[in-house]
């Protein structure tokens, strides 16, 4: 055993590791061969009919093509667009809001059963009364999205305040310090990795949301392309707008957001260098 484990090292595991050492991206890319295999092969032993169960080559065939028709960078514009906007008004009423809610013994008191009464209410379920009022298009999605990237950032927000110990309060003040400049210098550094966290959190809750808005109600985007694949009975259009969606996000989130939230924690103690 000890044979086959010293030799596992030698042929595998230590070029492995050189290879993903000289190129890092190989560590994203490579836990994915597997599925990708096993998707292929049971495609190619046709376990469900073709037409239910594309393998990956007709897949990267349709990707070609919507993309030689723009359909697909339209569509695509159009999500990261309305995520963006959504993310920018929740992080422009979250992290005020969970400053407020921090900092205050009496916003806490008054806000903070509403904030866990509204979190309470899944963003799809404002989707039918939201089409009263709003109708189908643009102000509708956002709200959606506003709403669910808004709580990951108030409630941890909110904690990263009030996970600043009290003597540096004191500290600031003792110095001079005026209480907008603790807020400046001492509270919101303190709470940025919690904010980071926080954000991290509602964009991916966002882009579900909003994925989920635009099979709803939306003429365009990632979300409409995969419905509107549904009722022309195309399958191979619907996995593509999935994969789509997973390598889009992981992308965001392993090579954007991860490494600040990492940094941030870093900048101010949270975490140690490994």
């Amino acid at each position: 055993m000890s044979g086959l484990l010293r030799l596992w090292n030698l042929r595998v595991w230590g070029p492995y590791m050189r290879a993903t050492a000289r190129w890092p991206a190989l560590r994203s890319i490579v836990p994915f061969l597997p599925l990708l295999a096993l998707w292929w092969a049971m495609a190619e032993a046709e376990v469900f009919p073709r037409a239910f169960f594309p393998g990956p080559a007709e897949v990267v065939a349709s990707f070609f093509t919507l993309m030689y028709k723009g359909i697909l960078p339209e569509y695509l514009s159009d999500s990261v667009t309305r995520l963006a906007v959504g993310a920018a008004v929740g992080v422009a009423i979250g992290i005020p809001l969970g400053l407020l809610v921090g900092l205050s013994k009496r916003a806490h008191t008054a806000l903070w059963p509403i904030l866990l009464f509204f979190q309470a209410i899944g963003d799809i379920a404002w989707l039918p009364i939201l089409l009263i009022w709003f109708g189908f298009g643009l102000t509708t999605m956002t709200f959606v999205i506003v709403y669910t990237v808004l709580f990951p950032i108030v409630l941890n927000t909110v904690l990263g305040v009030r996970s600043i110990p009290l003597d540096l309060h004191r500290a600031a003040r003792s110095l001079g310090a005026s209480p907008a400049r603790v807020v400046w210098e001492v509270v919101l550094p303190g709470s940025l990795p919690n904010i980071v966290t926080g954000l991290r959190n509602g964009l991916g809750y966002g882009w579900r949301a909003l994925i989920a808005a635009e099979i709803i109600v939306g003429t365009s985007g990632i979300g409409f392309l995969m419905f509107d694949a549904r009722r022309a009975g195309s399958v191979v259009e619907i996995m593509l707008g999935m994969i789509v969606l997973g390598v889009l996000w992981y992308i965001v989130d392993a090579w954007v957001l991860a490494p600040i939230e990492r940094a941030t924690g870093q900048r101010w103690g949270m975490v140690q260098r490994q």
